[in-house]
């Protein structure tokens, strides 16, 4: 039997309180609300091992059309975990990292909706700009600003 071989990422999914701020948050940052939809059934608690499950998802899809991310919001079973103010040296998901045009202008914009810069705008060598801002529902996500080489 031949060795499966990886095609792509399809997404990442984050679990959320509101639907509609992290979608407004995500296309804030520039990407684009694909659709909504419910998720129920045997066969949605089959694959996520919850049992019986009712969940909301919207996915958005980012500006080159390759990854996306799945927001939920669990209607059932309820919440038993929240993770949203972990520091960025927890064990598990960290974050999502996006590559901006101008790092400055994007922290400006999600500054204005509410996001916290984590710590500082930083530059790593002659390459990147790089920050960790915390958004709406406190999701952890970078942004990586690549420097033009003079």
């Amino acid at each position: 039997m031949e060795k499966s071989k990886l095609i792509r990422m399809d997404n990442v999914s984050i679990v959320v309180e509101s639907l509609d701020d992290a979608v407004s948050f995500f296309t804030e940052i520039g990407l684009t609300l694909e659709g909504r939809s419910m998720v129920e059934g045997d066969w949605a608690g089959k694959v996520t091992g919850l049992g019986k499950q009712s969940v909301e998802i919207a996915m958005m899809k980012t500006p080159d059309g390759f990854s996306r991310i799945e927001l939920s919001k669990f209607h059932t079973p309820e919440i038993i975990s929240d993770h949203r103010n972990a520091p960025v040296n927890a064990l598990g998901y960290l974050r999502i990292m996006f590559a901006v045009a101008n790092i400055d202008e994007m922290v400006s914009r999600l500054i204005s909706h509410g996001a916290e810069l984590v710590g500082e705008v930083v530059q790593y060598k002659d390459s990147y700009r790089l920050c960790y801002i915390r958004g709406t529902e406190g999701i952890l996500i970078g942004l990586a600003e690549e420097l033009k080489k003079k």
